[in-house]
């Protein structure tokens, strides 16, 4: 069972260094740190966690994660390092590939890019993404990074990437590449199963029991070994009932949200409160797939929308 920490860090949070030391003494498995480049004053998208809420200020301080990552990687040894999530439609993929995989050789194998198409509709149309077409340019860019991840001589040719035969090292050093999870709700799974290694919901915004099982069945129906999917839950609260819902419809991994407060001892006393309820609740393995099973979905206090 792989149980990890996410955190939204800033310029007034803790360090990511000293996150990264603090979750891993404690043993859990990953760190994962998110990205917004910036967020336009005037919004026209709502924040999804909350549509009558205005964005907390935090979404205007977030570090990047790559950095953030490297800080990380060179302070610790063993947990894995990874982007919950890199907005992937808003990079240059030559630039990325070669970013996300110089983190995999400093972290010697570490990293997990996780990948998502973004919310934010005013911040994609700043980079250029018209928001309409950003899963589709994510993709692109997506598959144009594995090309230049596990070829020596990389080409890609489609409608929003388009480069000739091309050298870039350094390789990351995780064979084929570095697991690439995909983030996001129902909208997401075609991809997940087309080109991903795994999925990120997010708990409290999409009916993650239900879309479980269409992921399995949808990864069974285009010869893909179900099982060989990861589906990882983003902010599971410290609710033991909620627990073991999602462990039983299959969810074979967690990320407990940690405070992104300056004062290292609260950040502390929250790995602490996270790594009892994981050892308390965490520790048997989820329930395997075993084809379109009626299982129990989580129960109903779980938010039934999607993010877009």
């Amino acid at each position: 069972m792989r149980v990890g920490v996410n955190a939204m860090l800033t310029d007034r949070s803790v360090g990511p260094a000293e996150l990264a030391v603090e979750a891993e003494a404690r043993g859990f498995t990953e760190l994962w740190l998110p990205e917004h480049t910036h967020i336009p004053v005037g919004r026209e998208t709502p924040w999804p966690m909350n549509e009558d809420a205005e964005i907390p200020e935090r979404y205007r301080r977030t570090l990047d994660p790559f950095v953030a990552l490297t800080a990380a990687a060179a302070a610790t040894s063993t947990i894995s390092l990874g982007t919950g999530v890199c907005l992937v439609a808003q990079h240059d993929p030559i630039i990325l590939a070669k970013t996300a995989a110089t983190l995999d050789c400093m972290s010697n194998g570490r990293f997990i890019f996780g990948v998502g198409f973004g919310w934010n509709a005013d911040e994609m149309r700043h980079h250029g993404v018209d928001p309409d077409r950003r899963r589709t340019i994510g993709r692109e860019k997506a598959l144009a990074i594995r090309e230049l991840w596990t070829r020596a001589e990389a080409s890609f040719h489609g409608a929003y990437v388009d480069f000739s035969e091309s050298w870039q090292w350094p390789k990351p050093v995780q064979e084929p590449h570095p697991p690439i999870w995909v983030g996001g709700g129902a909208s997401v799974l075609r991809h997940v199963v087309e080109w991903g290694d795994g999925w990120m919901p997010i708990h409290g915004v999409m009916p993650v029991a239900e879309l479980t099982r269409r992921l399995r069945t949808m990864a069974a129906e285009a010869g893909r070994d179900p099982s060989g999917l990861a589906v990882y839950l983003v902010g599971l609260p410290r609710d033991p009932t909620m627990a073991e819902a999602y462990l039983e419809v299959g969810v074979d991994g967690f990320a407990l949200a940690v405070t992104g407060n300056a004062d290292l001892d609260a950040v502390r006393r929250d790995l602490d409160a996270n790594a009892e309820f994981r050892d308390r609740w965490l520790t048997r393995e989820p329930t395997p797939w075993i084809g379109d099973s009626a299982r129990e979905s989580p129960p109903r206090s779980v938010s039934r929308r999607f993010i877009p």
